[in-house]
């Protein structure tokens, strides 16, 4: 009777995460196109990179947007509360943590766990413009 019941509630919470699902999916009814080279790029409020939101809100949740590097730019050393991760579009993507140093060139993706200590930047010379998901709020937690 116990395993029964233990059962039904799995099969019925199932249901109900497939039905949330669909409904989140059918709020969409329209194809978005952007282009990163024609949106307008706003400064985060603390400086640093500049970002266009395609979904959601980097101030409040999940979201992805288009996120500007300018030449040279330096994160320094960082954690984000939250996973974020890249896919280079122009430039390069510079990250480096305990385990060594990477460029993240156009094509290539990134994914930083959030509490991973990190630093970033961008190439001297292009910067870096990439799509970047986050699980979260974004933010930018300076290392001690």
């Amino acid at each position: 009777m116990k395993k029964s019941l233990i059962v039904l509630a799995v099969a019925a919470s199932t249901i109900v995460a497939a039905f949330v699902g669909v409904a989140q999916a059918q709020k969409a009814k329209q194809v978005v196109y952007l282009s990163s080279e024609k949106v307008t790029y706003t400064p985060r409020p603390e400086g640093g990179p500049s970002m266009h939101a395609l979904r959601g809100d980097p101030e409040k949740g999940p979201h992805a947007t288009f996120t500007k590097f300018e030449p040279g730019f330096d994160a320094g050393w960082h954690t984000h509360t939250n996973d974020v991760s890249c896919m280079v579009i122009k430039g390069a993507y510079l990250y480096k943590d305990e385990a060594g140093e990477k460029r993240v060139g156009p094509g290539e993706y990134i994914l930083i766990p959030g509490g991973h200590k990190h630093w970033s930047g961008g190439d001297k010379t292009e910067g870096a413009l990439f799509y970047q998901e986050g699980s979260g709020k974004f933010d930018l937690i300076p290392a001690k």
